[in-house]
């Protein structure tokens, strides 16, 4: 209780310096729904630049991303990166559109864009992330925030393999109450805004899991930390990759990691990551309550 009084106090400051907008998150994320419709893909196969390269990983920070990320990029066949921000710069320079007054904006200049405008996105996105490549055929743009532009990604990547690395809401949530971001992650900061945030992240993945049956693969924390072989063989099947046991070794993997999660991935896999929200159980009602309409498909 002690401790969660000082991730308490450390987030609201934080949150008085932020200025994120819950309904402006859901507006937005509305506002993709209603255009990226499957008719809308229909329309647009064989869009996009062709390129197989890039493996996203997107979802809640602190929800297993970059263990997947440790997992894959230990496979000789997969270039480990960072966090990219490319993706986020393309939708940015579509908003742009919009307060130049030339469209609606992002996501609505989306049904306008011509074939080639599409196949150009998807060119440059794989030109200016070459230079955090070492080689490898594929590689991982692990940045979370992604989730929401899985459509954009599928129009000028079609042939990118995308994954949603997932975990129980409450582990997830907590996991980023506990961690003071520097920015970036203005959700953060407080219990209902985080879990408002989960809520809409997953109606988000749902959308895409309806409207593109088999696009992503979900992999849900706690069944990798359970069962790593398993996984690890799901994983590499999803992505058309042949088995390593490199994957397995993950932890033996020398590379840079520069997330919050680097000293967890240079360990062998364990289970006490499962359920440690429940150390603050009395803490979090807020929390729960925001989550309630989604925790009853949990075992809490």
């Amino acid at each position: 209780a002690q401790a969660f009084s000082y991730y308490e106090k450390g987030n609201q400051l934080k949150k008085a310096q932020s200025r994120y907008d819950a309904d402006m998150m859901t507006t937005d994320l509305r506002a993709q729904q209603d255009v990226c419709k499957r008719q809308f893909f229909d329309r647009r196969q064989g869009w996009g630049h062709d390129a197989p390269d890039p493996i996203f990983i997107v979802g809640l920070p602190r929800a297993g991303s970059t263990l997947l990320e440790q997992i894959l990029s230990s496979h000789s066949m997969v270039d480990g990166t960072l966090e990219l921000p490319n993706i986020l710069s393309l939708s940015q320079r579509l908003r742009r559109r919009g307060r130049e007054g030339e469209t609606g904006g992002y996501p609505q200049v989306l049904p306008s864009i011509e074939a080639d405008e599409f196949r150009e996105f998807g060119e440059t996105f794989i030109r200016d992330t070459m230079i955090h490549r070492a080689g490898a055929p594929f590689f991982i743009d692990k940045m979370p925030n992604n989730f929401p532009l899985v459509g954009f990604i599928h129009c000028i990547l079609p042939k990118a393999k995308i994954i949603d690395a997932r975990r129980h809401p409450l582990d997830a949530c907590v996991g980023n109450l506990k961690q003071l971001y520097a920015r970036g992650q203005n959700f953060s900061y407080d219990q209902t805004d985080i879990g408002e945030y989960y809520l809409q992240y997953q109606r988000m993945m749902d959308h895409w899991d309806a409207i593109l049956p088999g696009k992503v693969l979900r992999v849900q924390y706690e069944d990798t930390v359970g069962d790593l072989e398993q996984q690890v063989k799901r994983i590499l099947e999803y992505l058309e990759l042949p088995w390593e046991d490199a994957c397995l070794n993950f932890h033996e993997t020398e590379r840079a990691v520069r997330t919050a999660s680097s000293e967890q991935v240079r360990q062998p896999i364990y289970t006490s990551g499962v359920g440690f929200w429940k150390h603050w159980d009395k803490e979090i009602d807020e929390l729960k309550e925001v989550l309630r309409p989604i925790l009853t498909g949990y075992d809490n």
